[in-house]
């Protein structure tokens, strides 16, 4: 008699799905596969006609399956293409909704700065006023952005990372529009086009570093400094070692030269 454990224990076995049967229809699809893989390119005739060959005599699924094994199959998904590297990390600022598109200064100042987005047109406006904008800490929308400048008796001070891509093409009159901050940038990164106008006012693009890479840089040149100072500490050390071995060395030299002449006295 069989115990019930034992009878609820016991399984089926399941068929391998490799050695299931083949049909006509299976074998059909995997020709079919195979004459879009010549059309393509992928197969020359010589490997086609054996795998079509192979394909039709196939019993079962597991004598089908590698013949498609390195060739695109309709309904199954293409290996997505490996992105590539982004050492500067521009890709990941780039995006997002706009935190402000104006900024207007009459007779005071207004400031952009920190973690703000950057719209594809920001305008400043300044009457007898200042404006700040600083891209250096931002997000920008597009990785095409165009600020436009309005200083009346004014002035608006752009800064930007040494890595964007600025180009300053404004016009001054009984002003100053610095054209200085034209430069190319790294790859991937964005594009700022500085443009408007200057009366009697002034509009200035200035390259900064963002504030951690500048203190990221002090330390280092700090690092470095305490490296050398200890570097040169060690080889002082070393020096003065040296001279005191030289110094021992003389008064041994001189002590022994002491006693021969005392042996050839004595003699």
């Amino acid at each position: 008699m069989t115990s019930a454990g034992s009878s609820q224990g016991a399984s089926p076995d399941l068929p391998d799905p490799a050695g299931m049967r083949a049909s006509d229809a299976e074998r059909e699809r995997i020709a079919e596969v195979l004459r879009d893989a010549v059309a393509e390119g992928r197969l020359d005739m010589e490997e086609f006609d054996e795998r079509l060959n192979a394909a039709y005599t196939a019993r079962t699924h597991g004598e089908l399956e590698p013949l498609v094994r390195d060739l695109p199959v309709p309904g199954r998904a293409a290996p997505a293409p490996p992105t590539p590297a982004d050492p500067t990390g521009w890709r990941e600022r780039i995006g997002g909704t706009p935190t402000s598109r104006m900024g207007i200064a009459i007779m005071g100042g207004f400031q952009r700065k920190g973690t703000w987005t950057v719209p594809r047109r920001f305008t400043a406006f300044t009457l007898m006023g200042g404006g700040e904008i600083d891209l250096r800490e931002a997000r920008f929308e597009d990785r095409e952005v165009v600020i436009r400048c309005f200083a009346l008796m004014g002035g608006v001070q752009i800064t930007v990372e040494p890595g964007v891509d600025t180009h300053v093409s404004g016009i001054g009159i009984m002003g100053g529009f610095d054209h200085s901050g034209g430069v190319e940038g790294e790859p991937g990164a964005p594009r700022v086009t500085v443009t408007g106008l200057a009366l009697f006012g002034g509009v200035g693009v200035e390259r900064k570093l963002r504030k951690e890479e500048h203190k990221r840089l002090k330390e280092e040149r700090r690092r470095v400094k305490a490296e050398r100072r200890n570097e040169l500490r060690a080889e002082r050390r070393e020096l003065r070692g040296a001279r005191r071995d030289e110094r021992h060395e003389e008064r041994e030299e001189r002590r022994l030269s002491l006693e021969k002449e005392r042996r050839r006295d004595d003699y």
